[in-house]
């Protein structure tokens, strides 16, 4: 995938672009990912498929931002979009925080989504990030940062450490992501609910950080909805890639044209 980057809002945001003429599909990491998550998802769809994936606000290579409301993460998507030329509706791909943010913008922008795919994102959040805030800082050593991170977590971190000087640190700020987090709990039903394109939301299984109650609530009340669930944790394309390239490809497969 080839980096490209554009500017919004003040900033400049860095994103991956598989390229081609394939159909596009913008897909949206969670938090504190990065673009990078969805290359190999990338690849396997390719060249059906286009995928471009962002950098959001504070993660990856994109800037930080004095703000990071739900509006904000809406705002940037279609600032993507449109620097895209996108003029056809698009499949939207998110997990966790980016498939909040892709049903959101569905929500404003139902004219612009083709189809949702929602991994482990949910319709209601309340979430508590304090624990982020033991990995701000630098740190003498990579070891010592994944170190704090924990076993369970540092993949997921490895691919935003940056070499400073002094030592590691993380190219998100986790005070800002812990902090911030507060402004994003609530409950997004209404939105959720508000469109009818088709929309596939994916469980795992094994999934600590979302209610699974809540994402087989979310296929429940709404039209044009499956649900799939697979053994995995939050990050399924991460944790079990061949069977959520499956879960996607079947989805995108039968989409009206």
């Amino acid at each position: 995938m080839e980096r490209k980057s554009f500017e919004h809002d003040g900033l400049k945001f860095s994103y991956l672009d598989a390229g081609g003429d394939g159909e596009l599909l913008v897909a949206l990491h969670a938090l504190w990912m990065e673009a990078g998550t969805f290359v190999p998802l990338a690849e396997a769809l390719a060249p059906g498929w286009r995928v471009v994936a962002l950098d959001q606000r504070g993660h990856g290579r994109s800037d930080h931002a004095a703000s990071s409301t739900w509006g904000d993460y809406v705002s940037d998507l279609g600032a993507l979009l449109d620097h895209l030329r996108a003029t056809r509706p698009v499949v939207l791909l998110g997990n966790s925080l980016g498939g909040t943010a892709a049903f959101l913008f569905a929500a404003r922008h139902p004219e612009r989504v083709r189809a949702l795919i929602a991994e482990e994102a949910p319709a209601k959040e309340d979430a508590d990030l304090g624990f982020m805030l033991a990995w701000q800082g630098v740190f003498a050593t990579r070891e010592a940062l994944l170190a704090k991170v924990g076993e369970r977590l540092s993949w997921s971190v490895e691919p935003s450490i940056r070499q400073v000087a002094g030592g590691y640190t993380l190219a998100f700020s986790p005070r800002d992501l812990a902090e911030r987090q507060a402004h994003l709990n609530g409950e997004y039903w209404h939105e959720w609910r508000a469109t009818s394109c088709p929309a596939l939301v994916v469980r795992g299984s094994e999934s600590r950080a979302v209610d699974g109650a809540i994402l087989e609530r979310m296929a429940a009340v709404r039209p044009h909805t499956q649900l799939v669930t697979i053994q995995a944790g939050h990050v399924v394309h991460h944790d079990a890639p061949a069977l959520f390239l499956a879960a996607v490809e079947d989805f995108l497969a039968a989409l009206p044209r």
